[in-house]
């Protein structure tokens, strides 16, 4: 059975350690591995996770275009990765950059609003919005017990305004606020959510009953590398008391739903 870690952030092998440093110093947590797409790789290697979709965060608008390059090439090296674009809120020619990012075969596009400091629902956030409805889904890191901008409130004003957008609200709807995240965003249609950066915090007890409140058709296991250690990540997953159904829906086909894609 194909695994899909919906939830891994990759770097280019100059930069890899800097940026995971970064993003640890930024959760104040430590993190794991190297940040880069080969270590994911080779650090899975024995375990079930089989496949990864891959991405990265563009904190300035000027590195939009060379991580979408990025992980375009890194998809292209390695058939287990499912690569989607990065953008920026102040990226100038937002249209143009989605269209070249899913001519690279890149199939969704993922914001942070906390690190890119801007609320999701804000004005050029739903510009990008606009653009992407109907065609690619987007990730978006959401909720954060210290910030406002990716409150799950906003995200529900994102969804209510664009209908036909399909987004993977990371980190079961609100990375250290998960049921202020549910009352919020669990009658949303079009509202996935994923197991990143959530295990530690809410338990084996309470990821089944989130996943079972949300839906389990909803719900995809994520890691968050190099922030998560998806081995630990997957066995919490698979220990969870999860039926096989429920597992096959977590671990791969609600990934090809929400990604518009197969996985074999």
């Amino acid at each position: 059975m194909p695994v899909v870690d919906v939830h891994a952030h990759i770097y280019p092998d100059k930069i890899a350690a800097k940026a995971t440093h970064s993003i640890g110093d930024f959760y104040i947590l430590p993190t794991f591995g190297e940040g880069s797409g080969q270590h994911l790789i080779d650090i899975t290697a024995e375990s079930p996770i089989t496949h990864f979709l891959v991405h990265s965060v563009a904190v300035k608008p000027g590195t939009v275009e060379s991580i979408n390059t990025f992980i375009a090439n890194q998809c292209a090296m390695h058939p287990e990765f499912t690569g989607f674009a990065s953008m920026n809120q102040d990226y100038e020619d937002m249209e143009a950059e989605i269209n070249r990012a899913i001519s690279l075969g890149l199939k969704g596009v993922k914001i942070h609003p906390d690190i890119q400091k801007c609320n999701v629902d804000d004005p050029r956030f739903m510009k990008l919005f606009e653009i992407i409805e109907g065609r690619i889904p987007a990730t978006i890191h959401t909720g954060d017990y210290r910030y406002d901008y990716s409150h799950p409130r906003r995200l529900r004003k994102v969804l209510k305004t664009f209908p036909n957008l399909v987004v993977d609200a990371a980190h079961m709807g609100g990375w250290s606020v998960y049921d202020i995240g549910f009352d919020w965003l669990h009658d949303l249609e079009n509202c996935y959510v994923d197991t990143s950066s959530s295990l530690l915090m809410v338990g084996q007890r309470h990821l089944r009953e989130l996943a079972n409140m949300y839906g389990t058709e909803r719900v995809m296991f994520g890691t968050d590398y190099p922030l998560g250690d998806p081995i630990w990540e997957i066995e919490q997953v698979l220990g969870a008391g999860f039926s096989e159904d429920t597992l096959e829906n977590i671990l791969w086909h609600n990934m090809e739903r929400f990604a518009n894609v197969k996985i074999s």
